[in-house]
């Protein structure tokens, strides 16, 4: 799985790390839903930090299409709304 930060470039997620990951989405996705600030931030910096720390990055020169794009780290909750999908950030 081919996932893209905002404005960091895109991450190979390895098939170990996809269940971790949308677990950290499913709580992003309810903290944006009950509209609860503190665990948005949390949970956001926890699922990205899991791609950093998890994933290898894909080179710049490299053009392949994204499975999913993550926002940036300051992203407000509106602007992650705008990007959520029936099932969170993350297919599946």
């Amino acid at each position: 799985m081919i996932v893209r930060i905002m404005g960091e470039g895109q991450f190979e997620v390895p098939d170990s790390l996809v269940e971790r990951l949308n677990e950290l989405d499913n709580a992003v996705l309810a903290a944006v839903e009950s509209g609860d600030e503190e665990a948005f931030r949390t949970n956001l910096g926890a699922l990205l930090g899991a791609v950093r720390s998890g994933a290898r990055p894909v080179p710049a020169e490299t053009l392949v299409p994204s499975d999913a794009t993550l926002p940036y780290e300051d992203a407000t909750v509106a602007e992650v709304r705008e990007l959520l999908q029936e099932d969170g950030l993350i297919p599946g």
